[in-house]
């Protein structure tokens, strides 16, 4: 069957086809061919010759609906009276006014006692954070112990850490142990800095304003470790004078508090 009879009906005629895109049925000849083995008469398919070099928004606007056949403002005005009119000269002269946007409330200051009972509601939360028992730990034939995790995208990753690093994960609740070879992080670093920010209700531990950062109670300098017994919320200002400084020795010093004026600043009920 030559490309010719492929493209007419039984009766001659040619067979039609509707455009995707105009929507117009047309000759078989106006759209491309598939070609190949399975190729046949109606295997023309895509938009026609007139669509197919047409942008999307060529189309958008071509298949907009026509203004011509809408009514001017004045004839409109003019056919229903006087009451349309004056409601639109009014909404004319009518000053436009500024987008008010809500303002954040106005807080109380932070006073010392929200702050002392904020900080023995996180003791109170870290001592509940009873230590695991690690004697069923074991030691590889490296002399090591396995630990496994994953990343904040879900890829998986192990690595083999000393004996004493193993079972201070452990203790304070880091990680689980497997079998006695290998210990398992319970928390990305994503999910580890959430679930500190929240346990701790984004509430600065030393100043008791809003804190939406990470310190370390025993600094990492000292032998600490990034643990949910070790760590807790701190504001940024906090986080940087404090160094590596113990707790009692930062607090003692003097906490840089935070400005009533400041709107993040938590209410007293702490």
């Amino acid at each position: 069957m030559t490309e010719s009879q492929s493209i007419r009906n039984e009766a001659g005629e040619p067979l039609m086809k509707k455009c995707t895109y105009c929507q117009e049925l047309k000759p078989l000849t106006e759209f491309q061919r598939r070609t190949g083995r399975r190729a046949g008469p109606y295997s023309r398919r895509g938009p026609c010759r007139s669509c197919r070099g047409v942008t999307a928004q060529e189309r958008a606007a071509a298949s907009a609906p026509s203004t011509e056949g809408t009514q001017p403002l004045s004839a409109f005005l003019a056919s229903h009276g006087d009451g349309y009119e004056a409601v639109v000269q009014k909404s004319m002269e009518a000053p436009a006014q500024p987008d008010l946007q809500p303002q954040p409330p106005r807080r109380k200051p932070v006073t010392d006692k929200a702050r002392e009972r904020h900080r023995q509601r996180v003791r109170h939360l870290l001592s509940r954070l009873k230590p695991a028992d690690t004697k069923s730990l074991r030691l590889n034939r490296n002399g090591m112990i396995r630990l496994r995790g994953k990343t904040d995208q879900g890829r998986r990753w192990h690595q083999e850490i000393e004996f004493e690093l193993a079972v201070t994960l452990v203790r304070e609740r880091m990680a689980v142990v497997v079998n006695p070879y290998t210990i398992r992080r319970l928390y990305s670093n994503k999910e580890f800095r959430q679930y500190v920010l929240k346990r701790d209700r984004y509430t600065c531990f030393f100043c008791g304003g809003y804190g939406d950062t990470i310190d370390h109670l025993l600094p990492r300098a000292k032998g600490g470790h990034t643990t949910p017994v070790n760590c807790v919320c701190a504001c940024n200002e906090c986080n940087q004078f404090k160094a590596a400084r113990d707790v009692d020795e930062f607090i003692e010093s003097g906490v840089p508090l935070p400005s009533p004026d400041d709107p993040d600043a938590p209410e007293d009920s702490l």
